[in-house]
């Protein structure tokens, strides 16, 4: 009989930790809902003693969550252990999750202490935690970069300190799969009581393998793998967990299985990817829009012949509809609401009928609507309560002639016009912007995403803008690029302190 291999997802404390991503606490309650249906063991909710929005989102996501556990983050710190047992008073089933730095490079740099002082604060903070809650992780931060015999010595007192599930992070992704695999078999094998626990996998992405080394110390004896929905994380990302899940039910012969609804994943990418707004990339294995398109000939001729000559995973397994509903101007509120529903994304009537206006004014100008134009009409009324909206925006542009834009802004019920030129359309607008929004600003970057391949697709938009030594992240989405670039500068203006 295979093993449990549990997951526990961390989209909405590490994955939520990129810049620009950040939710509030209605889309981390929607979020957490959806990764229920999908099936994930544990949930971390969040940091609760880093602000007053985590210490809430716990609290929130403890009373929307039925039978996952709750996970709260915390450092081997008490009053850090005391915020996060109140945050978690609601939940049903709750875990502390706390730990410290063990690799020398932590020890000496950021602690300025030494060996045997960190095993007396990791046991400390584990005793703490286990008189509050049944559950407690602890994390060996940098645990890729510490020497194994240390390591061992750790991760033995605090399961004698009452640690039920022991984690064991490669912060920097710095491990190879046989390094880390090899780290998790030593720890077996030299750690007494390492069978009363469930060691845990924490890998980042810095060298890109991430899921290498997640598996590897599967293999090695792991029963837990932390990840997150797309690969989100900070700097390269986390593990994903949508590579996990497949591995696993791709590979039946590895002696594991998760509870993963695998029907789930791609409804849940989607809806995690529209709400941190974070594309993902069209070649990202399981989840992105090129994992089953076959463009090279041989390839197209192995599949239409038998699609398992090219194709391992089959789209319907991890909820890609190959016949899906074609959505047009002629479409009615109810395939529009399957549709979202398919998505992950359940509306009120009346945030339907809204977004069902702006879906008709969309599909006017497409031939049809894909699923990432549906998803950000979904979440386009994000603008609704903004200080600052765009009234109107005409730009006249050329070859051999000088761009000239003119705009309106609406800011609180006021109105306010400029123009001006510059050297594109773009510039041009953004210059007119200034006009109005007289500030010390400074754009940091601009990245432009076509969904797809037609020229009269919905174009997304994202920016950087400094001011006031603070950088602002902006979004916009429109089938005009200079209008979705201008409204990407208007949600990072929006945002300003």
């Amino acid at each position: 009989m295979a093993d449990r291999l549990f997951i526990f997802d961390t989209t909405l404390r590490d994955g939520e930790q990129v810049p620009g991503c950040q939710l509030n606490t209605v889309e981390k309650i929607q979020v957490a809902k959806q990764l229920e249906l999908l099936g994930v063991d544990v949930i971390e909710a969040g940091f609760p003693i880093s602000s007053p929005g985590d210490y809430n989102s716990v609290i929130e996501i403890s009373k929307a969550v039925t039978w996952p556990t709750i996970c709260a983050l915390t450092r081997a710190i008490q009053s850090d252990i005391d915020v996060a047992v109140e945050a978690l008073r609601y939940a049903k089933r709750k875990r502390i999750h706390t730990g410290i730095g063990t690799s020398d490079s932590h020890i000496k740099y950021k602690f300025n202490s030494n060996r045997d002082e960190i095993i007396e604060r990791a046991v400390a903070a584990v005793k703490y935690a286990r008189r509050f809650v049944d559950d407690v992780e602890f994390y060996a931060e940098d645990a890729g970069r510490t020497d194994n015999e240390y390591l061992a010595r750790v991760i033995e007192a605090v399961i004698k300190a009452g640690a039920t599930v022991v984690n064991i992070p490669d912060t920097t992704g710095y491990c190879l799969p046989s390094e880390y695999g090899a780290k998790i078999k030593y720890l077996m094998e030299h750690v007494s009581g390492i069978e009363k626990v469930i060691l845990s996998t924490h890998c980042h992405n810095d060298l890109g393998m991430a899921t290498a080394n997640t598996m590897a110390g599967v293999l090695n004896g792991a029963r837990q793998v932390e990840v997150t929905i797309n690969g989100i994380g900070e700097r390269a990302g986390n593990t994903s967990l949508e590579e996990v899940a497949m591995i696993v039910k791709c590979h039946s012969g590895l002696g594991v299985e998760t509870n993963i609804n695998t029907n789930k994943i791609y409804p849940t990418s989607r809806m995690v990817s529209s709400l941190m707004n974070m594309p993902v990339q069209p070649n990202k294995a399981i989840v992105g829009r090129n994992a089953f398109a076959h463009s090279s000939g041989i390839h197209q001729d192995g599949v239409l012949k038998n699609v398992q000559t090219y194709e391992i995973i089959d789209p319907h397994d991890v909820g890609i509809d190959d016949n899906s509903i074609v959505l047009t101007a002629r479409s009615g509120r109810a395939a529009l609401k399957n549709r979202l529903q398919a998505l992950g994304v359940e509306l009120s009537q009346e945030k339907l009928d809204k977004v069902y206006e702006d879906f008709l004014k969309l599909a006017d100008k497409k031939k049809d609507i894909n699923d990432d134009d549906v998803l950000v009409l979904a979440g386009a009324d994000r603008t609704v309560n903004h200080r600052i909206k765009l009234d109107y925006l005409q730009v006249t542009s050329g070859v051999g002639v000088q761009s000239v834009a003119s705009l309106g802004l609406n800011i609180s019920g006021e109105k306010f016009e400029a123009c001006a030129s510059g050297n594109g359309p773009v510039d041009a607008a953004i210059k007119a912007l200034k006009k109005i929004i007289d500030r010390n600003m400074t754009l940091k970057e601009f990245t432009i995403q076509a969904i797809s391949k037609g020229s009269d697709d919905m174009g997304k938009v994202h920016m950087q803008v400094e001011y006031d030594g603070q950088v602002y992240y902006g979004f916009g989405a429109n089938t005009d690029i200079i209008a979705a670039s201008v409204e990407a500068y208007i949600d990072c203006i929006n945002k300003f302190r």
